[in-house]
């Protein structure tokens, strides 16, 4: 049972920067690959960035690029989001979220959809005042 944990959620002003973190437990975490998604009241969950399993690959959604950094640290079974120079619309609850998939694992790939992932975790509020 894959159990994915978020912390490091809070209230920042504009133009500050947090760093989420995740902790992975259940499986084998270095052929995983890793996203952060968000989400807000009356929307659909946005992806935000991803990893692939080996950490050479990442993606980022257009809103985020140069501002948000997404990395892993297999030996910590952990993947973060460190989000720089936020912004009042950067405010939703951010998810973690696993593609533990073979086809993932063999392509390499960076998984940007919701339904590509398999495990998610309770979420963390970021919200930016302005």
């Amino acid at each position: 049972q894959v159990q994915l944990v978020e912390s490091g959620g809070g209230l920042v002003q504009a133009g500050d920067s947090l760093k989420l973190s995740c902790l992975f437990s259940g499986r084998t975490f270095k052929i995983v690959a890793m996203g952060w998604f968000r989400q807000t009241p009356g929307n659909e969950r946005e992806f935000v960035a991803g990893i692939n399993w080996s950490g050479d690959k990442t993606a980022y959604t257009d809103s985020v690029k140069g501002r948000f950094t997404i990395s892993r640290e297999d030996e910590k079974k952990s993947t973060y989001l460190e989000m720089n120079n936020l912004s009042p619309e950067d405010t939703a609850v951010y998810y973690c979220a696993a593609d533990a998939s073979l086809s993932t694992y063999y392509d390499g790939a960076v998984p940007t959809e919701a339904k590509e992932y398999d495990d998610w975790g309770q979420g963390t509020q970021v919200t930016v005042s302005s």
